[in-house]
């Protein structure tokens, strides 16, 4: 006698038979949509080492200097202990301070350092990094920390390599790093003064006087010395701040304001041996 299917085995088995046949149409859908909708990452082509470095050279005389950037990269990628490696490391950090990625050619630099210190390739690199600080360089009015960074790395061109043909740029670099760091701690001190804030004013004068005696601001902070300490009755340090000023820039027409200065007030300019301020007359 045949097996007798009844109404609800029935709807049992086509229940389970139309999820069979949704769960196979969606992985067939999702198979689709990887298929069709995200194509598969094309594997880069693996280029020899000493050809992806002539290429950018090649690029870099054409002045194409991302796209040489770039291809370095790949050299690096592709062939990470090939022997064209330092000198694209190399040639990253240029590569990067021409086009103005001055960030990126600090750090490149620092890891060409990091990783060759014996190189005789380290005084340009330092030059690069230097430069790319001082590239970074903006008004007085904003931090000055890039400007002590620069001086700080081209020191060490001028200190280690005092014969290469990058020490004398260094130096003349340097001054105007120390300039910009002098000229905020004016503008600053001026602020005080002109708050009547006289002792923190004396404070950012003397740095300059005391600690960057070759740049542009220091006349007028021996001035501004003289001024600030007369304000708060400091006669003698006024008047050594003066004195300092007229043997050290007799021509200055800020030791002119200093002497008229100290002549309202019945004084004149006087070195007070005591004064630290005396330690910056000039022998």
């Amino acid at each position: 006698m045949g097996q007798v299917v009844t109404i609800s085995q029935h709807a049992g088995i086509s229940s389970r038979f139309a999820r069979f046949v949704l769960m196979g149409a969606i992985v067939v859908l999702l198979a689709g949509c990887n298929l069709f909708g995200q194509p598969k990452i094309k594997e880069e082509a693996i280029v020899a080492p000493e050809v992806l470095y002539q290429q950018a050279l090649d690029e870099m005389d054409a002045q194409r200097y991302v796209t040489a950037v770039k291809t370095l990269e790949k050299l690096e990628r592709q062939h990470p202990f090939s022997e064209f490696n330092e000198k694209a490391k190399l040639m990253q950090v240029f590569g990067n301070y021409r086009i103005g990625k001055f960030e990126e050619a600090i750090l490149a630099a620092d890891r060409y350092i990091a990783l060759y210190p014996g190189s005789k390739e380290l005084p340009y690199v330092l030059y690069l990094k230097g430069n790319s600080y001082f590239g970074q360089i903006k008004d007085i009015t904003r931090d000055q920390q890039i400007s002590k960074n620069a001086i700080e790395t081209y020191s060490m061109i001028v200190a280690n390599y005092p014969d290469s043909k990058y020490a004398k740029d260094a130096q003349e670099k340097m001054v105007v790093g120390v300039d910009q760091i002098a000229g905020k701690e004016m503008s600053v001190g001026r602020y005080y003064l002109g708050n009547g804030n006289y002792p923190a004013a004396i404070n950012r004068f003397r740095v300059v006087a005391e600690q960057f005696q070759t740049s542009t601001h220091i006349e007028e902070a021996l001035f501004r010395l003289t001024e600030a300490n007369l304000a708060l009755g400091l006669i003698s340090e006024a008047q050594t701040a003066a004195a300092v000023l007229g043997h050290n820039y007799p021509q200055s027409s800020w030791y002119k304001q200093a002497f008229d200065l100290l002549a309202k007030q019945g004084i004149s300019p006087q070195v007070n041996a005591g004064s630290s301020l005396a330690q910056l007359k000039k022998s």
